[in-house]
């Protein structure tokens, strides 16, 4: 897929940056159906080449991150070899850099949650919780609410199994599911439906 056939998924005034970042590469861009257990991702091919594939039904601004998200491996493993981590301090050092080049394509509320996760980019989108809320990622429905809503001892269902959220571990929510005994760990922006 052509830079120019990306346009319509993006925000305006991105094409000069792609332009910048893919014009050393040979890069296929793939635009697949939602898929819940990823918004996009990057290899690198048998011929030296590479794929990034983004879901179809982003928003445009959080496809443009997601597509700044994959293209920082591509120039991170170019820059700094294979052998690093792939979400180490190279990739963040370079997604850093980019998101602050990129600024400018990312509405005004927008931004300062763009500086703010650049400070420190994270390999997950979900473990930001100001981008998680501004682009509602989460597949919700109306009688859904985050867990952080929640109160200890409340009851909830995910995924069609009860729970009850016992308290709060740092940053998370432990919760005992009700039919099988185990705890697991819930995140904060987790959309959960609370049982009256």
């Amino acid at each position: 897929m052509s830079i120019q056939s990306l346009e319509k998924y993006l925000p305006q005034n991105t094409l000069s940056h792609l332009r910048n970042w893919f014009s050393d590469y040979s890069i296929h861009i793939k635009v697949t159906r939602n898929r819940n257990s990823k918004l996009g991702d990057y290899r690198k091919l048998r011929d030296l080449s590479h794929e990034i594939t983004i879901n179809s039904t982003l928003a445009p601004q959080l496809f443009f991150f997601v597509l700044t998200h994959e293209l920082a491996h591509l120039i991170a493993f170019e820059k700094f070899g294979r052998r690093i981590s792939p979400h180490g301090n190279e990739w963040k050092h370079t997604f850093r850099l980019m998101l602050l080049e990129s600024l400018d394509v990312y509405e005004d509320d927008l931004k300062p949650i763009i500086l703010k996760f650049s400070k420190s980019p994270k390999a997950n989108f979900m473990a930001s919780p100001d981008l998680v809320k501004y682009f509602h990622i989460e597949n919700q429905e109306d009688d859904e609410i985050y867990v952080e809503h929640l109160s200890k001892g409340e009851h909830f269902i995910y995924r069609g199994e009860k729970y009850l959220l016992e308290g709060l571990i740092k940053k998370n929510y432990l919760c005992l599911n009700l039919a099988t005994g185990r705890k697991y760990s819930f995140r904060a922006l987790a959309r959960v439906k609370k049982c009256n």
